[in-house]
Parts: C-alpha cells; structure tokens; sequence
C-alpha cells in the first residue's frame, strides 16, 4: 500500500457561501455581542464543531461575515465610483445607500454600523474591523472625488475628505433611521436636499 499517497479532500456537505449569508443576517439582527452560537448554528444548519472547524472562532467567522456583506449588500459602492461625474458619483452612492438599507430581503439598516456599536471591551476587535470598513469606504470616496478635481470637474479648493466624510455621515445616519422604520421616500427626501448643496459645490 502506497502510503505516500496523499488523500483526496473530504467535500464539505454544506455550501460555504449560503451559510456566510445566513451568519451575515444574523449579526446584522443581532449584533456581535447579541449574537449567540447557537444563534448561528441555527440559521446556518450546521453544529458547533462544523463551526469552528470551518471558520474557527466566533470573532473569525464574524470578519467573514463581514467581507461576505461588502462584497453582495454592499458592491453598489464599486458602481458610484464609476459614474461620470462628482455629482453623480454621490447621487448614486447616497440613493443606492437608501434603497439598499430599507430593502426588503434583509434586516434594515447596515450591519457595518449596527453589528458592533455596542461591543463589550472584551471584543472591542469587532468594532474596530467595522470601523475600518467604513474608514476605507470613506477613503475610496475621497480618492474618487480628488480624481474629479483633477479631471476639473470640482473646484481646485475643493476639500475632498470633508465632501467624502459629509457623504459617509449622510449614510451612516440614514442607516440609523432605516434601523428605527424610516420610510425609502422620506430618505430619498433627505438626499435630495444633501444634493443642493452637492450642486452648489460642483457648479
């Protein structure tokens, strides 16, 4: 017998990206610190060994979770980042921010804002890794509107991190009054004042 051999791989019964998607929900029903592991092997239909086995600690598979959501809930960002204009490129990220958060198919709100704010010291980690998504996605915008300030389709003084962080504020917020049953019309409302003021600068 050839022990040399190596073995094939034993398959995994269970499809790991419909599982993250049902640990995603979770978390963002929940919180980190609301949400239990038997939350999670619940709605996952898997048991606690097959757990940690495939994503090791909660805390691991909660960053899974995480980078799951912002590449499914969250790639409308990819497409603001490509439209024309400075102006378009906020209208689109802010309304599909709206649309996004009072959708039907998911909890409300977002979970990069509602799964860990209220994070115990103990896993104050998890908070971090939130923050930092939002840091980045604040970073990308900046970068995506000194790009229209290059390209003169903003002012050469314009102030490109504050314009991004007043865009990630709107949203954050908005995420927050979705949570609480805000209605889509009323946000969209909302956006439509914020882009007065987006005109204003790029005219």
């Amino acid at each position: 017998m050839d022990t040399d051999k190596p073995r094939a791989g034993r398959p995994r019964a269970f499809d790991e990206e419909a599982i993250l998607d049902r640990a995603v929900d979770v978390f963002w029903r929940h919180g980190y610190d609301g949400t239990s592991l038997s939350h999670l092997t619940d709605a996952m239909g898997i048991n606690r060994p097959s757990l940690y086995a495939t994503f090791g600690s909660k805390e691991q598979l909660f960053r899974r979770a995480f980078d799951r959501y912002r590449e499914t809930r969250v790639a409308y960002i990819g497409d603001a980042f490509d439209q024309p204009t400075a102006y378009a490129v906020i209208e689109h990220f802010l309304r599909s921010s709206v649309d996004a958060l009072t959708a039907d198919d998911h909890p409300r709100g977002c979970l990069s804002v509602q799964g860990g704010l209220a994070c115990s010291p103990e896993n104050a980690g998890v908070s971090e890794v939130l923050a930092a998504g939002r840091a980045a996605t604040e970073d990308a915008l900046a970068q995506r509107l000194s790009r229209a300030v290059r390209e003169g389709d903003l002012p050469d003084d314009a102030d490109t991190r504050a314009l991004a962080r007043y865009v990630m504020v709107l949203s954050e917020g908005f995420a927050v009054h979705a949570a609480a049953g805000a209605e889509r019309d009323d946000l969209h409302a909302s956006v439509d004042l914020a882009l007065r003021s987006v005109a204003a600068l790029c005219a």
